[in-house]
């Protein structure tokens, strides 16, 4: 059984209409824009076969037949429903299906289209088949705590204006799903507690995402030297099997908020870099094999709330100046072979020394286990991390990040309604 995630309801709010807005505003500019988005449609076609509805049913507009297209399609590959979501997944009215939320075209105001999916939570079993593809103007996409498996279809490609993407504590499997790449409205990406492996595509990095948490699967690969370069504010890699450095280039994250990358396997020394972090308010590094000392460089991270490097192999002692940060409030460094520490540390609201080379403290090493290990040489250079190399150009910024590392998007609201639009036939409500 996955391990029950604890969701925080945090200020991290991605509501529908709010992106639908920004999307009208986008696509309501000079004359000389790209063709509108229904010019470039096409409905997807398998074997030959073009996706047909009955032609009994009546739609309101060719959007919402598509989209009815897509989630027969779906409906027809749930396995299990044990909260019968699909049950009203009947007609030509997608808009009153349930977790199927519609608002105004982004092009055409006065055409409703299927704009969100909100499915978290019910327990559902199946596949997402290639069809969902058809939901070209979907923004919203949370299908979270669901028995989902499989890999996700090449057709999301389709989705160039999804912006918030929750897959979260299902049973998908396979390396990253490519696709993602392709999106480039996506700024909200969950793919935690899922069965995905092997490498995280440096691409991934280079994408304007605020939030990546990719947290409990099974990468494994290094991460990649354009780990640097990405803009995000919240990135949660915990869990995973990660390995190699700890790349200086997280320097250049200037934007970042929080940064988790506990439980993997991650071995070099500590980057001098992280102390260029202003804004970071959480750092866990803990349970790697990181050796060496702590930098001082961390006394320069003045938002900094929550520091974790315990259960590593860091030696030397931990400075007067990280402890007294103005914001810090917790502070786990047991489990190394630290030798020095502060009374001031001792102050803190919530601390970890254990396990280490104190001597007074409670609960600490061996004398001989310190000695062994202390008397080994540290070479950094050994590890052969990549040199810090700072940005060609400035990031750019992100908008608040949330106020925990393991937030949800905010749900789209229950009845959306979309504004009045100055058309001879206003589309009607829900």
């Amino acid at each position: 059984m996955k391990k029950e995630m604890h969701h925080s309801h945090a200020s991290k709010t991605l509501l529908l209409s709010t992106t639908f807005l920004l999307l009208l505003l986008n696509t309501a500019t000079a004359a000389d824009q790209p063709p509108p988005i229904s010019s470039h449609r096409h409905l997807l076609s398998y074997n030959g076969d073009p996706l047909a509805a009955d032609p009994v049913l009546d739609f309101e507009n060719p959007r919402l037949k598509s989209a009815y297209i897509a989630l027969q399609a779906w409906k027809d590959s749930i396995l299990s429903d044990p909260n019968n979501v699909t049950a009203t997944w009947t007609g030509p009215d997608v808009c009153n299906y349930t977790g199927v939320f519609c608002w105004q075209a982004p092009d055409n105001p006065c055409e409703r289209t299927v704009a969100g999916i909100d499915i978290n939570g019910r327990g559902m079993a199946g596949h997402i088949p290639h069809e969902v593809g058809l939901l070209f103007d979907l923004t919203l996409f949370h299908a979270s705590s669901n028995r989902f498996c499989g890999t996700l279809p090449q057709s999301f490609t389709n989705l160039k204006l999804l912006f918030e993407l929750d897959l979260s504590n299902n049973r998908f499997v396979g390396k990253f799903p490519e696709p993602i790449l392709q999106l480039a409205s996506l700024k909200y990406l969950d793919i935690r507690f899922n069965e995905f492996e092997g490498e995280l595509p440096s691409q991934l990095f280079e994408r304007s995402f605020d939030a990546l948490f990719l947290n409990d699967n099974s990468f494994s690969s290094k991460l990649p030297e354009t780990f640097g370069n990405s803009p995000a504010s919240v990135i949660v890699i915990a869990n995973n099997k990660l390995e190699g450095c700890v790349p200086p280039s997280l320097g250049n994250m200037v934007n970042l908020n929080q940064l988790v990358l506990a439980n993997n396997q991650f071995s070099s020394c500590f980057p001098s870099e992280i102390g260029k972090l202003k804004n970071l308010t959480v750092f866990d590094l803990s349970n790697n094999q990181i050796v060496g000392p702590l930098p001082n460089s961390i006394r320069d991270m003045e938002s900094l709330e929550q520091l974790g490097i315990g259960n590593n192999m860091m030696s030397e002692n931990i400075p007067a100046s990280i402890c007294q940060l103005p914001k810090l409030a917790g502070f786990g460094f047991g489990g190394n072979y630290f030798s020095e520490e502060s009374p001031v540390c001792l102050n803190l609201l919530k601390f970890d020394d254990k396990k280490n080379c104190f001597r007074g403290r409670p609960e600490q090493r061996t004398t001989l286990e310190c000695q062994r290990f202390l008397a080994r040489k540290i070479n950094c250079s050994s590890f052969g991390c990549p040199a810090f190399s700072p940005p060609t150009a400035p990031p750019s910024v992100s908008s608040p990040p949330p106020g925990s590392p393991y937030p949800l998007p905010a749900p789209p609201p229950s009845n959306p309604t979309p504004p009045p639009c100055a058309c001879v036939q206003p589309p009607p409500t829900n």
